[in-house]
């Protein structure tokens, strides 16, 4: 039997942090408080590429603070990418916890199709 998900993502577990930094072929985070353009904010610091200020991940609340100047100092394609990454990565760390697999499908429209089935571990 299949069943549709849709998940609304909060940014809560570093390892899943740094594996969709390494997916997306960015810096690794790094920990501490940054200036945005007019507020301050500390957490786990990814640096998307051609954004003027780090996406700054709160992992105690699970929210993000970044400051893209709605979209002129970084364009929001590459906060969806690591959005999408961070949901799958910790779908993927869950899903082995539980014992499930799981299968990636990548669609032509961008989104990604994930296939979770008993039986262990990949």
């Amino acid at each position: 039997m299949s069943h549709i998900v849709q998940i609304k993502t909060e940014v809560r577990e570093l390892a899943s942090i740094r594996a969709a930094c390494t997916r997306n072929q960015l810096p690794d985070p790094v920990y501490g408080k940054v200036q945005l353009y007019s507020s301050e904010a500390t957490g786990w610091q990814v640096q998307l590429p051609d954004w003027r200020y780090p996406v700054v991940c709160q992992t105690d609340t699970g929210q993000l603070s970044y400051d893209n100047y709605e979209g002129r100092w970084g364009h929001p394609v590459h906060l969806n990418s690591f959005l999408q990454s961070y949901a799958i990565e910790q779908t993927r760390r869950v899903a082995r916890r539980q014992g499930y697999s799981l299968t990636e499908q990548r669609l032509s429209d961008g989104s990604v199709k994930l296939l979770l089935q008993t039986g262990g571990a990949l």
